[in-house]
């Protein structure tokens, strides 16, 4: 199965039915009088959140959908019968927006959360409507309204409380192994993590958290260099980043260039993003001479001009991780709380999504219209489509 977490679709709900002109005819009964009867309204178009689905491939493949037209009236007063709601699945922590408009609809994040994207139209009145003492014999009706119609583009965005950043072979993959029953595939080459990982981390009875594994990012991400630009979009639901720098890197870069190499990917892509919540793990402490693993830390630090929360950890051992995550759940908790209880801090929150969102947003349009540009100058695609540069993997068992 492929990983998309984008697709783009047309939806049109169903048009009402028509009123129905009508007159009772029956032996023996003079001038019987209307009795057309109502159309039935359209159906709508409904997206519903389903946690079964972690993808929008379906979506890629079948791009139009039309909810069910209302029956027309009949006569003897019988009304038409209603059109049937067209409802489409989709994985929890999807974003729809509207693609002519660039508003946003709306965001399905709980399992079963419905949003009603496309109303169905209105039925149309039969002609029984418009008897009155003055009008005996009205042969007025009204015609169904048409449904609504929509461009959507679906955005997946995974839904966790703590996210990985760091170059590739960082040992993010690695640390998620250590502290979660989540089992990404590790390997001594970059870009071993091609797809986002989810882990549920268990500190204590009854409490735990989700950490997201994102594919590593390399210099020029935030411009579509590597798989970089595609996933960055998943730290935006993230309340706490876990920037995770090597300390024992495998090729040439310092542990310090390679942790200003993030940062600022981090913020190219979106500044909104690069101003979140923000904790540092030096990672790979045993593979460190120890008289040297002082100095490798504090180059970090200074390369940086970090303040916040430091870390020393050893994923592959796990030293330090449990204080770690002792700390994150803490943290969490005290995050939650403080939504809870102050609107302020909520309206404050979803208008940071909002912003990263539109941020990371434009970034990606911006690169995509780049590299249609650049294919259609170069004269070797006569029929381009953005998803030609959309990256698709498959999950490796």
């Amino acid at each position: 199965m492929k990983f998309v977490d984008e697709a783009s679709i047309y939806v049109r709900a169903g048009k009402g039915g028509n009123g129905c002109l009508s007159f009772w005819r029956e032996k023996f009964v003079a001038k019987g009088g209307p009795d057309g009867g109502d159309g039935g309204d359209g159906g709508s178009i409904i997206l519903q959140a389903d946690a079964a689905l972690n993808t929008l491939i379906d979506y890629r493949y079948t791009r139009s959908y039309q909810a069910e037209t209302g029956e027309g009236g009949k006569g003897r007063d019988m009304t038409g019968s209603k059109g049937i709601d067209l409802v489409l699945t989709v994985p929890v922590g999807t974003t729809v927006i509207d693609e002519d408009t660039g508003e946003t609809l709306g965001d399905l994040t709980r399992d079963g959360e419905q949003l009603k994207v496309a109303q169905g139209g209105l039925k149309g009145l039969g002609n029984t409507r418009f008897k009155s003492s003055t009008n005996r014999a009205p042969r007025q009706t009204t015609k169904g309204t048409e449904g609504e119609e929509r461009s959507l583009k679906l955005e997946m965005k995974l839904l966790a409380d703590v996210g990985l950043l760091g170059l590739p072979n960082a040992g993010k993959s690695t640390f998620i192994r250590s502290v979660s029953s989540a089992k990404p595939k590790v390997a001594d080459y970059p870009f071993t993590t091609l797809v986002p990982n989810l882990g549920v981390v268990k500190v204590k009875k009854h409490q735990s958290f989700v950490i997201a594994d994102i594919p590593g990012i390399i210099e020029g991400a935030a411009d579509g260099a590597g798989l970089g630009i595609r996933f960055l979009k998943h730290l935006v639901r993230n309340r706490i980043l876990l920037h995770l720098v090597d300390l024992a890197p495998w090729d040439e870069i310092t542990p310090a260039e390679a942790a200003v190499i993030a940062v600022n990917e981090l913020h190219q892509f979106s500044p909104t993003l690069g101003a979140r919540e923000r904790w540092l793990v030096l990672n790979k402490i045993d593979m460190v001479p120890e008289d040297e693993l002082e100095e490798r830390c504090q180059s970090v630090i200074d390369a940086l001009g970090w303040e916040g929360p430091t870390y020393r950890v050893s994923a592959i051992s796990g030293e330090g991780t449990q204080v770690l995550c002792l700390d994150l759940m803490t943290a969490l908790d005290e995050r939650r709380l403080l939504l809870k209880e102050s609107p302020e801090e909520r309206e404050a929150e979803d208008e940071m999504r909002r912003q990263i969102d539109e941020e990371g947003r434009e970034r990606i349009q911006s690169y995509r219209a780049a590299k249609r540009a650049e294919a259609q100058g170069d004269g070797f695609d006569d029929d381009f489509d953005d998803d030609d540069y959309d990256v698709e993997v498959e999950y490796v068992k």
